[in-house]
């Protein structure tokens, strides 16, 4: 049976953040909410956790895993960016994006694209997410609460709970915060942008 947290979406409990990452260290898959809609996350390291997410959103070996950071220095250390790209890394974050980069040898084979070696990149406008990365001190592997079968993300915490009590260790219910998934931007090691999918997050930016 799972536990649920009501976390203050501007002002996170420090205690309720701390038993969070506890649960997520001991292997826990959590629900937790971010700036477009909510998400499944687990510790980095833990494959078990991992198969666990993709069993409940019952995706296949080749599912994109997204690694949420904290911020830019994260960034940095799991994906490869030059400077043009870091730049517009910069101006877009943190906020409703992913970012599909050249992952480093710092990311674990099973979270990258087979064939580009490539993986998303996440930093989140959202308060608990931040205070989560923070305590956590590293990023949280993750992928959008998408259940089987539908096209949009869950958005209420009761029903997630109701739905995912058996299947998950923490439902964080930090309000609604949408269902607009992100939008996902590849950027090539020339700094140029592909959009993949349009989300929340503007793309004013590209015209």
């Amino acid at each position: 049976m799972s536990q649920f947290f009501e976390i203050h979406p501007e002002n996170p409990q420090k205690r309720l953040i701390g038993q969070a990452v506890h649960i997520i260290q001991q292997g826990g898959v959590v629900v937790y909410p971010t700036d477009s809609c909510y998400a499944l996350g687990c510790y980095l390291g833990d494959k078990n956790a991992m198969e666990r997410i993709a069993r409940i959103r019952r995706v296949g070996p080749k599912h994109n895993f997204t690694l949420v950071c904290r911020d830019l220095s994260d960034i940095a250390t799991y994906a490869r960016v030059d400077n043009t790209t870091y730049r517009s890394l910069k101006s877009l974050t943190p906020g409703p994006y992913t970012f599909i980069l050249k992952a480093t040898n710092e990311v674990p084979r099973r979270l990258q694209n087979p064939k580009r070696k490539t993986i998303g990149i996440r930093v989140p406008d959202n308060a608990i997410c931040q205070s989560l990365l923070e305590e956590l001190g590293e990023p949280l592997m993750s992928s959008t609460l998408i259940m089987p079968g539908k096209e949009l993300p869950e958005t209420d915490a009761a029903d997630i709970r109701e739905l995912l009590e058996k299947h998950v260790d923490l439902v964080i219910d930090g309000g609604n915060c949408g269902f607009e998934p992100t939008s996902v931007l590849t950027f090539d090691e020339h700094g140029n942008i592909e959009v993949n999918r349009e989300g929340r997050g503007s793309l004013d930016f590209l015209n």
